[in-house]
């Protein structure tokens, strides 16, 4: 299996997040990505190599140009206000809400990190842009090679995207790389495109690019809304709208949850995938379900993520595989490369 690796990524390294009300050092690392680097290589389970160079307008397909516009300039607009401001990261502090209109950028920067944002938990720093496009880059080319021939193909990006919207980031997300993935196969001629989301946390971003439309199935097992984040997406009653009815499903899970009862919710998800018509899957592969992960609350553990890649490769389908979330450093290469290595059946 051939993975993409974004070899720009630590050039996002955010020093804190909000959490719980307080500034505390980031749980998104750089040595979550290098963990599963050093795994593969330690395995030797295929080649590794730099993602191919694509044009921005291939953002586009997801993204707004105002956003992607945004994302590109913000830091410069950040240390421009004071150059002071280039030893500190920039973490949001207003939103609009509501009654609050969206469609006019404001000139106050402030204002428009709270427009373009969520929450107070992703800090966007001097290098987060480029790594950012580097590791959409990845995704796009592990969806080129899996066209080109390639029944599976890893995209090792980071930061994670499946919390990026249209023209929103959080959630340690600023472009969604599964979803660029998947509107990549459909605009080469794929028909019809599954999303499957197995991280803990419900992928809202990617339910939202999707979510009126019935060419891209979009499947997401994770930690119950009600408690875990990001709370105001992710319930089972969330189909899909419009022309999008019935190609949306979540499957949220109490914290606790073990191995058996998630299995069974994977198998939902597959045979749902399977009567979908699916021609390719695009796999959001968070492995922040693990016992050990100090922000989740299932309880899989590492030989659980053989079963899982087994699984996966069992349903038969071309499939692109997207570094999601993981928050068990020193766990997580074995963890993510069990995945692979099970779907490569090495």
């Amino acid at each position: 299996m051939i993975t993409f690796y974004n070899h720009l990524h630590a050039q996002h390294q955010g020093k804190v997040e909000m959490f719980r009300g307080a500034l505390v050092p980031c749980y998104e690392v750089p040595a979550r990505a290098d963990h599963v680097l050093a795994e593969l290589q330690r395995r030797k389970l295929g080649t590794v190599q730099h993602p191919n160079a694509f044009d921005d307008a291939v953002l586009e397909r997801i993204h707004s140009r105002r956003y992607l516009q945004f994302l590109a300039t913000a830091w410069d607009q950040w240390v421009a206000l004071d150059p002071a401001n280039a030893g500190t990261d920039i973490l949001p502090s207003v939103w609009p809400t509501r009654t609050f209109r969206t469609d006019i950028e404001p000139d106050n920067f402030s204002a428009k990190m709270g427009l373009y944002s969520f929450d107070a938990g992703t800090p966007f720093t001097a290098g987060t842009w480029v790594a950012a496009r580097a590791g959409a880059h990845c995704a796009l080319s592990a969806a080129q090679a899996m066209l080109a021939g390639d029944r599976a193909a890893f995209a090792l990006s980071r930061p994670p995207g499946h919390h990026a919207g249209a023209d929103f980031f959080g959630g340690y997300c600023f472009l969604n790389n599964a979803a660029l993935a998947a509107q990549y196969l459909r605009d080469a001629g794929m028909e019809r495109v599954a999303v499957l989301d197995i991280d803990y946390h419900h992928g809202n971003g990617t339910q939202a690019c999707f979510y009126d439309r019935p060419d891209v199935f979009f499947a997401s097992i994770h930690g119950d809304p009600r408690t875990e984040y990001p709370f105001f997406l992710g319930h089972a009653d969330e189909t899909g709208v419009g022309a999008g009815k019935g190609f949306n499903l979540n499957l949220p899970l109490p914290r606790g949850t073990g191995y058996p009862a998630w299995a069974a919710a994977l198998d939902t998800a597959l045979a749902r995938i399977q009567q979908f018509g699916a021609q390719a899957l695009v796999v959001s592969m968070g492995m922040d379900t693990f016992v050990g992960d100090p922000i989740s609350g299932f309880t899989l553990h590492s030989d659980d993520y053989l079963r899982v890649g087994a699984r996966l490769r069992a349903c038969g389908l071309p499939t692109v595989l997207v570094f999601e979330g993981g928050y068990a450093v020193q766990e997580v290469g074995v963890n993510a490369v069990n995945v692979l290595q099970a779907f490569a059946d090495v």
